[in-house]
């Protein structure tokens, strides 16, 4: 038992998943792992251990930010015996070699983080991936058809970056912005542990993608898209909520439905709130160009 984890000796195993979010923590144990049990509810900061084909898993949450993370990885790696953590998460894409949905395997970590300098001084540590993990990681993904992208990413305090810094990053071929892994990284090399962070892009700051409806809020709000084509099915949000957000936000935005629900009443409720027009997945590609073109000539 420890300050923040409230479990007993042996409820936790060798190998945890570090997700950010206590909910997803509960998701993923609910979902992939058998048996779960919950042996953490301090402050909400779930942690579950079951089993995944035979051998005995973890997840915990670790909560934004590397402040946070640091709490709950302390106590992971010197009172529990943890020897392998792997944080899985999201980012947000910085460089143009990178998409919306790849999943990024983070040799290294950049970061603006005091926790750094905090530590080193003026010196300057490297956080880094352990090897071993980061190539069976990669193994295992080509198995099942995901396309690996191995790269750095950047560790920011900072959510809101009004100076806009991941430019900078992005310059010298950083892949990905998030809050988590150069801290974790750092923890592993103190304590002679394992420790990895995959990592899916679910938004790109350069380009202006995103993959949730708040993302889409934001980046809709700030760059005033020309053409938005907007799929009503997001983790997020399930309906035209969002298509009336938008058009709430500017009236005249030429946005374009895309969904896999195929359903006329939709459709026409889309069109009617003010769609440029309606595609249903799967589309063909003709078809799909030709009504972008018509909504950019409206």
């Amino acid at each position: 038992m420890s300050t923040h984890i409230n479990a007993p000796d042996g409820a936790i195993a060798e190998a945890v998943l570090l997700p950010g979010d206590p909910l997803r923590a509960k998701f993923i144990a609910e979902t992939f792992l058998e048996n779960p049990v919950c042996y953490n509810e301090v402050r909400n900061m779930f942690g579950y251990t079951g089993t995944y084909k035979g051998k005995k898993v973890s997840v915990q949450g670790t909560g934004m930010g590397q402040p946070s993370l640091s709490i709950y990885v302390n106590e992971l790696f010197q009172f529990y015996g943890v020897k392998k953590a792997i944080r899985i998460g999201t980012c947000g894409a910085i460089h143009e070699s990178t998409k919306v949905r790849d999943v990024i395997f983070a040799m290294g970590a950049c970061s603006d983080s005091c926790l750094l300098s905090q530590r080193f001084g003026n010196l300057h540590f490297a956080p880094t991936a352990d090897w071993n993990l980061l190539q069976n990681a990669v193994k295992a993904a080509e198995k099942i058809g995901v396309k690996p992208l191995v790269g750095t990413c950047i560790s920011s305090d900072l959510f809101y970056d009004e100076n806009e810094n991941w430019k900078l990053w992005a310059k010298y071929g950083v892949l990905g912005v998030e809050m988590e892994a150069a801290e974790l990284y750092t923890l592993a090399k103190k304590f002679d542990r394992q420790a990895l962070a995959i990592l899916t892009v679910s938004d790109h700051i350069a380009k202006g993608e995103a993959t949730t409806a708040e993302e889409t809020r934001k980046i809709f709000a700030k760059t005033q898209p020309d053409l938005t084509v907007l799929d009503i099915m997001l983790p997020d949000s399930f309906d035209l909520k969002l298509l009336y957000e938008l058009l709430s936000l500017k009236k005249e935005a030429k946005i374009v439905v895309n969904s896999a629900i195929n359903k006329p009443e939709i459709t026409r409720e889309a069109l009617l709130a003010g769609a440029k027009g309606f595609i249903t997945k799967p589309f063909n590609e003709v078809d799909f160009l030709c009504k972008v073109k018509m909504a950019l000539e409206d």
